[in-house]
């Protein structure tokens, strides 16, 4: 596997990891202040966890905020209006053997996310025939990628970054193994592989409207839509 990093990639680590260690130091100030509660003297332990989890929740939302200016090309990620963890999220495959695929999926961070090894979840609503996809559950195999989650080194546009690449990549080594059916015809003929790709492809398409209740990254069939839709698919990536 091709282990080199995008120099993209290597400049949004930088940043955000100059920023990241800025706000450790307390040399970088929160832009809003939420009120402190007040600490109780005999659960001292309880409030350091509180400082701890609210420190970690305000750093998603500074994550958040830098994605919106350099998410991977074609991915777009919306905010649950419930959890602060959660988000929804669409790709447009332009290139590649998933041309013109759409594939909506959810985010979920763990509440220890921005601890190491504290990997985010992303599930795919839509069908994808991918070798680091679990053909079951729909869980893109993150640890495939990030064996280790360093918080210093990995952040939101990471693995999206990586959720984009598992679409255009064209070999798949033993660390494929989210659907090793997939994996193993990849390798042994090509061409029925992809003949199931293109299906999944059209698959995603019919299904692109099919929306669950809670998601946030919604499409509906009228022409207003269909006219967003058109233009972000010709989007250059």
């Amino acid at each position: 596997r091709n282990n080199a990093t995008h120099p993209t990639e290597v400049h949004h680590r930088s940043e955000m990891s100059s920023f990241f260690e800025s706000l450790r130091s307390g040399s970088l100030a929160s832009p809003a202040k939420t009120p402190r509660t007040p600490r109780s003297h005999g659960s001292p332990l309880t409030s350091e966890a509180e400082r701890e989890q609210s420190l970690r929740d305000y750093k998603v939302t500074i994550e958040y905020k830098h994605l919106k200016q350099h998410a991977p090309g074609g991915v777009y990620l919306i905010p649950s209006l419930d959890d602060l963890r959660v988000f929804h999220g669409v790709i447009f495959v332009r290139r590649g053997p998933f041309t013109n695929g759409i594939f909506k999926f959810r985010v979920k961070l763990p509440p220890r996310y921005n601890d190491v090894n504290a990997w985010p979840q992303i599930v795919f609503s839509s069908y994808v025939y991918n070798p680091h996809v679990n053909p079951e559950t729909g869980e893109l195999d993150v640890q495939a990628a990030y064996p280790t989650w360093d918080p210093h080194r990995h952040y939101l546009v990471t693995v999206l970054t990586y959720l984009k690449k598992i679409f255009y990549m064209k070999g798949f080594g033993e660390e494929a193994r989210a659907n090793p059916d997939a994996r193993d015809l990849a390798r042994s003929n090509p061409p029925a592989y992809r003949k199931k790709v293109e299906a999944c492809v059209r698959e995603s398409q019919r299904s692109v409207f099919v929306n669950e209740p809670d998601c946030t990254a919604k499409f509906s069939e009228d022409e207003v839509c269909h006219q967003v839709l058109r233009g972000l698919m010709k989007e250059r990536l």
